[in-house]
């Protein structure tokens, strides 16, 4: 019988972990309440890529927090008039639905950091990102996340 939760304790300590969803900066990809699995090992053999929705310790207070990786280590990043821009280009965002609130927003450009990766909330407008607290160490990545999990209606794999 105890068995069982120790296996269970073993695999959340080391290879994923249910997160909840605890705000809109992630609209529409994730809602609050939503629940997501983070692949804890999942950057064992590389690391993080740009458009992974990650789950990590947000530097300065520990906090736990999930954003989309929009940018990886040496690359330029900045907002211009409220689009991104990575390395002078702007990548396709189907995921980000209130451009339309960001004009005239402004950030950057600066340079991601060896061994770090900047982050952004879809829902810019709404978002505690990597604008606000700098780049984030993969040191302190927790895991990819892999699927939605709940509610069943809206489960997904990313």
């Amino acid at each position: 019988m105890l068995l069982p939760v120790v296996v269970l304790l073993l695999v959340r300590a080391f290879v994923a972990e249910p997160f909840q969803i605890p705000s809109t900066s992630m609209v529409p990809t994730l809602a609050p309440g939503e629940h997501v699995l983070a692949d804890k090992l999942a950057y064992r053999l590389h690391g993080p890529r740009r458009g992974d929705l990650v789950v990590f310790r947000r530097p300065q207070t520990n906090e736990v927090l999930l954003k989309r990786v929009v940018a990886v280590a040496g690359q330029r990043v900045g907002i211009a008039d409220g689009v991104l821009v990575v390395d002078g280009r702007r990548p396709a965002e189907p995921y980000v639905h209130d451009k339309r609130l960001l004009d005239s927003q402004y950030f950057g450009p600066v340079t991601v950091p060896r061994g770090s990766i900047f982050v952004l909330g879809d829902r810019r407008s709404d978002s505690i990102d990597s604008r606000r607290f700098g780049a984030v160490p993969v040191d302190d990545v927790i895991g990819r996340v892999d699927a939605r999990i709940w509610p069943p209606s809206r489960w997904k794999v990313f």
